[in-house]
């Protein structure tokens, strides 16, 4: 049994508006399964696919307005890539943020609804990524939830310190996952979560009850009867495993 990470879901205020931002920043097409969601995926892709993690927008009535543990890292070309691309990003509505990072070779922005994100400079390991260089997730313990979503998808495990684990499809393709340490305790939901779906989808409740017994809690967040199911890792971040084989936005 196995599960593979398919997409970030953003909790949005207006996601047709957001998914553009989006759309503009990663050059990709949007889509929409239905009111109130909106799909990014790369043009000619075929959901699901290891070369690509795409990316869901979902109205919601009140995201929010907090730090996330969950944000992206894009990737660059070269410095005078990375100095158009936050330019570019500004003229649709980023806006720089401090979340204490300091003097670093990245840039950080907030999308037009707050979500932080970075820009990075450019670096080898993520040259053949796409424009999603790593999906981070800030953690207390990274060895821990290394354990975890190590058993939980069929990720390779690239790196692992103290400070910081990283993940890759098995396939070496598409954007890495990573977890780093960070001090601040978490208290709050995340407006951006991962979605997995299972390779054989009619296993979904099995790998759901496997998730459990690896240290995975059930979470109610108003979603009512849908085919996911929510759940929180071991240090409570939300995620969803798909329950069929097309796009579906989780709550």
């Amino acid at each position: 049994m196995a599960l593979r990470l398919v997409q970030v879901n953003f909790k949005a205020r207006d996601d047709s508006a957001l998914g553009r931002f989006w759309a503009e920043a990663l050059g990709w097409g949007t889509d929409s399964e239905a009111p109130g969601v909106t799909n990014l995926e790369p043009a000619g892709f075929d959901w699901p696919d290891p070369t690509a993690v795409c990316v869901d927008l979902v109205t919601v009535p009140d995201p929010e307005s907090v730090k996330d543990r969950v944000h992206l890292d894009l990737a660059t070309a070269s410095a005078a890539h990375q100095a158009e691309l936050v330019a570019r990003l500004k003229d649709l509505g980023a806006t720089p943020a401090d979340v204490g990072q300091g003097d670093v070779p990245w840039t950080v922005l907030a999308d037009p609804e707050g979500n932080v994100f970075c820009v990075l400079e450019p670096r080898e390991v993520y040259r053949d990524t796409g424009p999603i260089a790593a999906v981070v997730v800030d953690c207390a313990d990274p060895r821990a939830m290394a354990r975890f979503w190590g058993e939980a998808m069929d990720w390779t495990l690239h790196e692992l310190t103290d400070d910081r684990a990283v993940m890759r499809a098995p396939e070496g393709v598409g954007p890495y996952l990573e977890f780093l340490r960070t001090p601040a305790e978490r208290t709050w939901w995340n407006r951006v979560h991962l979605d997995l779906l299972p390779y054989v989808v009619s296993d979904k409740e099995a790998e759901v009850d496997r998730l459990r017994g690896l240290g995975a809690t059930d979470l109610d967040v108003g979603q009512g009867d849908v085919p996911w199911t929510c759940l929180a890792d071991p240090e409570g971040n939300e995620f969803c495993v798909l329950g069929r084989s097309t796009d579906e936005a989780s709550a």
